[in-house]
């Protein structure tokens, strides 16, 4: 198997190697497969950049090819010779063949130049459980990527396998697979609104890294210079933070990514940063995050979020590290919008009237591995009045997305970039300024009924602060406007007693016709 040129067949050639390596896998469950195939794709990665590097030095009588410092000059590990690819290669059949490849691992992570590795790297290839022909079979597999192309090419593609390999986990993992991906359609339908071109980027929950790799992508596909951003991210589970290192890894992109088991409302590994740019998927409705411990807590500027939902103190976290110019893109469930449990509605009332909600985006169902929940876009901004942009203070853009994509499968939804590009274009007319948007090409913004809907905050307070697109776009859907099941259940129940007593007092007058019509008999 060898890749073809060209984008379409680079994906076609990622979906066919993820069926081969899944075919593989017999019994093993997808969870422990992951870190098998992903690990491979790891070391093949570097150990491809590494050789590559190293023909050019052999070509270079200046230059010595086995020096470790020649490589980090190059922003290249250095990979052992018992590490470097061909040597697993030639030793794939082999029964230790287990035992080799953890010793590569180790191999690479001691390395002086590569201290950003170490403690990164999966090592239990060797374990009696992990079937040795499957993994011989997996390294034979791996071998055909890149195989025909250029250096360069070869890491590209590389990468994209990498990428497509944690989507196609996350998808076979289900529940479990979100805690460590974020589906790209989520992702780049942020990436696109937020244009994060230069400046700080961070996301507190970090994951595998998927938003970083997607605003790399970004900035790539406009022009941009990668080097123009610096990349911050925390994550809080050890496994998920190596994803997140290897990936970015694979990707080329250098990032601080730190891990501590705290988490970042107890142990915030970048207490003093304030971004440029969030871009954040935390965990739903997490009711157990130790909001008691934190009542005093210096971020809670609009109010202290309930100890039984870390939503808002999500949504705090970000405020709290945007710079005064920044922006930030933020996914939550739905509840958020409308809940008014344990003095949600007053925070969500107080974040409204200190003007920092930008734009909400409600998002159809089926776009997550991990849950049906309908989950929204929170789009925040410290400053509306300028930042390049027309002056928006008082006024909260609505979208409502919810009929928008596609089904890849029975369980699934996806946005097309046609999707993506109605999203993020709605919102960067309605923020421009007349002059950008002519510049640009853009028609004038103006409300789509049923799809998007410039507010003031004066109409938002006459819904008491509800933040529901569909109560402003006017959603055609009635059935399914995002407002939260208790709502409505209260709307029926009253509705309910309502025709009761009107049913109560047609019963009386029927009573009554009836004896009068006893007596005048």
């Amino acid at each position: 198997m060898a890749s073809n040129n060209g984008n379409g067949s680079d994906l076609n050639f990622t979906a066919d190697l993820f069926r081969a390596a899944d075919k593989l896998r017999g019994n093993l469950e997808p969870s422990e497969y992951k870190h098998v195939a992903l690990g491979l794709i790891f070391l093949k990665y570097i150990s491809d950049a590494f050789e590559g590097q190293h023909a050019k030095l052999e070509a270079d009588e200046f230059a010595d090819a086995e020096d470790p410092e020649e490589y980090l000059a190059e922003n290249v590990f250095w990979v052992p010779k018992e590490a470097r690819w061909s040597h697993l290669q030639a030793n794939a059949k082999r029964p230790e063949i287990g035992k080799l490849v953890d010793e590569a691992m180790e191999a690479i992570e001691k390395a002086p130049s590569n201290e950003g590795l170490k403690g990164v790297l999966p090592k239990n290839y060797a374990r009696p459980t992990l079937n040795k022909t499957m993994l011989g079979e997996l390294i034979d597999l791996f071998s055909n990527i890149g195989m025909h192309d250029s250096t360069d090419k070869a890491k590209d593609l590389l990468g994209r396998v990498y990428e497509y390999f944690l989507s196609g986990f996350a998808s076979s993992e289900g529940k479990r697979g979100g805690e460590f991906f974020t589906p790209r359609s989520v992702v780049c339908t942020l990436v696109e609104m937020l244009e994060p071109y230069r400046g700080r980027v961070y996301d507190p929950c970090c994951g595998s890294g998927g938003m970083f790799v997607q605003s790399e992508k970004f900035i790539e596909e406009h022009g941009g210079r990668r080097d123009a951003i610096a990349i911050y991210g925390q994550e809080i589970n050890h496994t998920t933070w190596r994803l997140a290192k290897m990936n970015l890894a694979v990707q080329g992109i250098d990032a601080d990514i730190r891990w501590n088991n705290e988490g970042s409302f107890h142990r915030d590994e970048f207490a003093d940063l304030k971004a440029d740019f969030v871009l954040a998927n935390p965990p739903f409705n997490v009711s157990d995050w130790g909001g008691e411990r934190l009542t005093d807590d210096q971020r809670w500027k609009h109010g202290i979020p309930p100890n039984g939902n870390a939503n808002f103190g999500w949504l705090q976290h970000i405020l709290h590290h945007l710079a005064p110019r920044g922006t930030a893109g933020v996914v939550l469930a739905n509840g958020s919008m409308s809940s008014n449990q344990s003095g949600e509605g007053d925070i969500r009332k107080a974040m409204i009237e200190a003007d920092v909600v930008d734009c909400m985006v409600a998002l159809p169902g089926q776009l997550f591995f991990s849950t049906q929940i309908p989950a929204c876009l929170w789009m925040l901004a410290r400053n509306k009045s300028s930042n390049g942009h027309r002056d928006r203070r008082g006024e909260i853009l609505f979208i409502d997305a919810r009929k928008l994509g596609f089904m890849v499968d029975r369980v699934r939804r996806e946005f097309t970039p046609e999707d993506i590009d109605k999203i993020a274009g709605a919102y960067h007319r309605w923020r421009a300024k007349p002059e950008t948007g002519v510049a640009n090409g853009w028609a004038e913004y103006a409300d789509e009924p049923g799809f998007c809907k410039s507010a003031t905050v004066a109409a938002v307070r006459e819904y008491g602060h509800v933040l529901t697109p569909g109560r402003y776009v006017g959603a055609a859907d009635i059935e399914d406007d995002g407002v939260s099941f208790a709502e409505k259940f209260e709307v029926l129940r009253e509705r309910l007693h309502t025709q009761f007593g009107e049913g109560r007092a047609l019963e009386q007058r029927v009573e009554i016709a009836l004896g009068r019509v006893r007596d005048n008999g």
